[in-house]
């Protein structure tokens, strides 16, 4: 059958057009939880009250939408809820300065005016918002406990001197620290993901360990698949290549 001429490239375009409207999407959310992370660290947040401020973000936006919703404003309220959940309570005038910092560098503190306690406000409304849209589901499990457990056991399992000289733990903690730009730390399992973050960090020094009855991972997870860790690493290579997009 005879195809008029264009109609293909018509096809493409709306199918183009959704595509690029993802990858901006993605953009974002990755900007705003690098905004999450740093903004933690000025604030002396433990890593756990962070990957719950990053992971309240993330489920947020699963139902929510950038057009409809400000992203930095959520951040905000997911990391002034995140102290409260993990017992790091924050007040709302430090966290507001420390943003204020981050989008103004070299200025005062706001001033306690009218403008400050708009956005005070805003910031303890959008926390009830979240709230409600995670039908007040905000506490997580997160992987740091079982990455722990893994790397004791792989330890035992790998000779001590190439355990000495390959940094696997702390690429291994860097890439779960990383996980949390993207929504990869809320689409899978916290045993999956920590797991996954460990066989990348083996894998990247090359470091052998002995064979048995089971792969090593599979002693350590065994309701996971290589092709599911692939999937996992693959999500996570992704964010390093965003990131130099986002430069």
């Amino acid at each position: 059958m005879m195809e008029v001429a264009g109609t293909s490239q018509e096809r493409t375009r709306p199918a183009d057009a959704a595509k690029s409207v993802v990858s901006q999407e993605v953009k974002t959310h990755f900007r705003v939880c690098r905004f999450i992370i740093e903004t933690g660290v000025k604030l002396g947040m433990r890593s756990l009250p962070v990957a719950t401020a990053c992971a309240l973000y993330h489920r947020f936006f699963r139902t929510a939408s950038l057009e409809v919703y400000e992203p930095y404003l959520v951040a905000m309220s997911a990391i002034y809820l995140a102290g409260k959940v993990e017992e790091q309570h924050l007040r709302t005038r430090d966290i507001i300065n420390v943003c204020h910092r981050f989008f103004h560098p070299g200025t005062e503190p706001m001033e306690l005016d009218g403008k400050f306690w708009e956005l005070r406000d805003s910031v303890v409304q959008c926390e009830l918002l979240i709230l409600r849209q995670l039908n007040f589901q905000v506490s997580f499990q997160h992987p740091h406990e079982y990455l722990l457990h893994y790397l004791v056991s792989v330890r035992n399992l790998v000779n001590r001197h190439a355990w000495s000289r390959t940094p696997i733990a702390e690429t291994a903690w860097a890439l779960l620290k990383d996980s949390y730009h993207g929504a990869v730390c809320v689409r899978h399992p916290p045993q999956h993901l920590a797991l996954a973050v460990l066989y990348l960090a083996i894998q990247s020094y090359g470091v052998e360990l002995p064979i048995g009855e089971l792969e090593w991972w599979q002693a350590l997870c065994d309701d996971i698949s290589r092709g599911e860790i692939e999937d996992i690493m693959s999500d996570l290579l992704q964010l390093y290549d965003m990131e130099a997009k986002c430069m």
